[in-house]
């Protein structure tokens, strides 16, 4: 892995003498499935053809975690409203690492973090943007989140435990329903829904989190200690200490992620590595 050689950056890249503009965008990939990047670029740019009155052109950040050259081309159209900026060459330095070589240069009062795994609903952004608007308290927003099948996912969560994310990672489907009560409370399914927002979930979906910039930066970013796994939930707590976070169904989206279980050895030994360092950091929670 290379962690020492600088980042490149290509196109349009905010400083501190630009103008403040209304959003950024930042999205890390590493060997992308390149239909689902696609998507996902095609509906952000739908959803942001929806904005209006907004300050400056929103930047999307593409911060590519492969080897220089993997991501052979960007499916960005060529009149597309928005500036993008590859930032690459710095090698796989982790999901939160790299989205903060993002952070660092946004300046804009909005910054979203987005998966490349994800569709947003064409009014998403603009029902986002209005809500936060509204609410200068708020932070963080979360949206409603949908599986490949449309049905929600329960992606909010209440402080977890060791035998949660047990039971939750690495149980087979049948060998979970003695523990469906509990798991159902871990992810909030009985405040959580399609309708109602919902005020200060402890945690939230890294895959969809869009900040108040000033807030994102106040708390430098994501730690930079977690490769993958417990990012989020790190940066939600961390979070709550300066600004609220909200729970908005209006805004909604498609996710199609999967379990670390699902993805090999590796991953559920990165998934270990950072539920240890989550639960040294905020406390352990067995049963």
């Amino acid at each position: 892995m290379n962690t020492t050689s600088p980042p490149r950056a290509t196109g349009h890249r905010s400083d501190p003498a630009d103008p403040v503009i209304t959003l950024s965008i930042s999205i890390v990939v590493y060997r992308p499935d390149a239909a689902l990047l696609a998507r996902t670029v095609e509906t952000l740019e739908a959803a942001l053809a929806q904005l209006h009155d907004v300050a400056g052109r929103p930047v999307l950040y593409l911060i590519d975690n492969g080897n220089p050259g993997e991501l052979a081309t960007l499916p960005v159209p060529s009149d597309a409203e928005f500036d993008t900026v590859v930032i690459a060459g710095h090698g796989n330095v982790g999901y939160g690492r790299g989205h903060n070589l993002a952070i660092e240069r946004a300046n804009s009062r909005f910054h979203l973090i987005l998966n490349p795994d994800v569709e947003i609903n064409a009014d998403g952004l603009r029902r986002a943007l209005a809500f936060l608007n509204d609410s200068p308290e708020t932070g963080l927003l979360a949206p409603w989140i949908g599986g490949d099948d449309g049905r929600q996912q329960y992606l909010c969560r209440r402080y977890p435990t060791v035998l949660d994310l047990f039971v939750r990672g690495f149980l087979p489907a049948g060998m979970r329903r003695p523990f469906a009560q509990r798991l159902a409370r871990y992810e909030m399914r009985d405040v959580i829904g399609d309708k109602d927002v919902v005020w200060d979930p402890p945690i939230v979906s890294g895959c969809f989190m869009l900040f108040r910039t000033d807030v994102l930066t106040s708390i430098g970013g994501f730690d930079p200690r977690y490769f993958l796994y417990f990012e989020d939930y790190d940066l939600s707590l961390r979070t709550r200490d300066v600004a609220r976070v909200v729970y908005v169904p209006s805004v909604r989206i498609l996710h199609h992620g999967g379990g670390a279980a699902k993805k090999g050895s590796t991953h559920i030994k990165l998934f270990v590595t950072s539920a240890y360092r989550f639960f040294n950091r905020f406390g352990w929670k067995w049963l």
